[in-house]
């Protein structure tokens, strides 16, 4: 039997195989996830292919949209299939390499999260710099959150779906999370003049004022959000950021100006909606989207592409210059990217929720 070593060029190592742990979902949820609708399992890998990297994830992330993925429904992205390991956004190091533009040391963000251990083209991975922030090294992260997906989002929803103008109010729902800590700080750095968030519970809300520059905040456990939000927007609204839907939406909707906006990027209150816990109901104002001749727009970052050089450029220079606050929830272990998941979805986090793979 004739064996072969693969060849290598400069800047690559050879390629042994290695093991990965990996969560799969194995059950459709109904209603609320359950962990008996995942489980996390160890894998072979195979030895590198030529044009491969492999990747020991730092940190991945949880997000609301993947609680979509895990419905057999139609939608922007695939769901994630059973028995099959799940994806999402992660950052991490090439520790092995077969592609010369990707060597070992690389820090690369990818879209093969919930693993400890990614391998694949090195298409899919894209190098991404070690950031310093007044001398000091910022965790890497970082890519995934302010000024990754995150930011690009926050960006993206303000200034080609709700252009904000200069002098325009904003609210923004679930403000205390990823996306609307972003929306928050990026608002006030394109000319709001008012910006108002909603999150859950006093603490938050504190928060909000007084790290992330908000003008006023309301705790949505503390009272119902339509009556609370009139006082805190005497002016209106014009740009409302949505990431929670329902009652939120329905407030936001008796508040908007004319010719106001309403940028629909998330409606988290709704996503473990079952046959026996219906989610919330539509609004009862929606007719004022006519009479006030308002813009509701639903996006995905996907849609803008394009933006996305400019937003990246815009986000570093603010973070660089001490502009832009970021804040995380770090949950310790792949181990416990579950539980992490499960924490977010409840509003258990503030900013952006990780796990460290390490």
């Amino acid at each position: 039997m004739t064996t072969t070593t693969p060849s290598t060029t400069p800047g690559t190592t050879s390629s042994a195989t290695a093991t990965s742990r990996q969560w799969q979902l194995i059950a459709r949820p109904v209603g609320e996830p359950k962990p008996t609708d995942v489980r996390l399992v160890e894998v072979s890998l195979p030895a590198l292919a030529d044009g491969e990297v492999r990747v020991a994830n730092e940190f991945v992330s949880v997000d609301p949209y993947m609680r979509g993925r895990m419905n057999d429904t139609k939608s922007y992205v695939p769901p994630f299939g059973l028995g099959e390991a799940m994806t999402g956004g992660a950052v991490g190091r090439v520790v092995e390499s077969r592609a010369e533009q990707l060597p070992v040391g690389t820090l690369v963000v990818h879209m093969l999260g919930w693993r400890d251990v990614a391998q694949g083209p090195a298409s899919g991975f894209r190098a991404v710099p070690e950031v310093q922030r007044g001398g000091v090294a910022v965790p890497s992260s970082v890519h995934l959150g302010i000024l990754g997906l995150t930011g690009q989002t926050a960006y993206a929803g303000l200034t080609a779906v709700g252009r904000l103008q200069p002098g325009e109010v904003v609210f923004v729902s679930g403000a205390a999370g990823a996306v609307g800590t972003a929306v928050g700080q990026v608002a006030r750095l394109l000319g709001a003049s008012r910006v108002v968030g909603s999150a859950g519970g006093p603490e938050k809300v504190a928060r909000l004022r007084e790290r992330f520059g908000f003008d006023a905040a309301l705790d949505y456990k503390a009272a119902p959000v339509r009556e609370q939000l009139p006082a805190l927007v005497p002016d209106g609204v014009d740009v409302y950021f949505d990431n929670v839907g329902g009652d939120h939406l329905q407030a936001a909707l008796d508040v908007m100006n004319r010719h106001g906006r309403l940028v629909l990027c998330g409606a988290i209150s709704g996503y473990n909606a079952s046959p026996s816990q219906p989610g919330p109901a539509g609004p009862d104002n929606l007719a004022n989207a006519i009479t006030r001749s308002l813009t509701l727009a639903g996006f995905t970052l996907g849609d803008f592409a394009s933006l996305l050089p400019e937003a990246t450029a815009k986000l570093a220079a603010w973070f660089d210059q001490g502009k832009l606050q970021h804040e995380e929830t770090v949950v310790d272990g792949v181990e416990n990217t579950f539980e992490a998941f499960m924490a977010m979805m409840r509003g258990g986090n503030t900013g952006k929720m990780v796990v460290r793979v390490g």
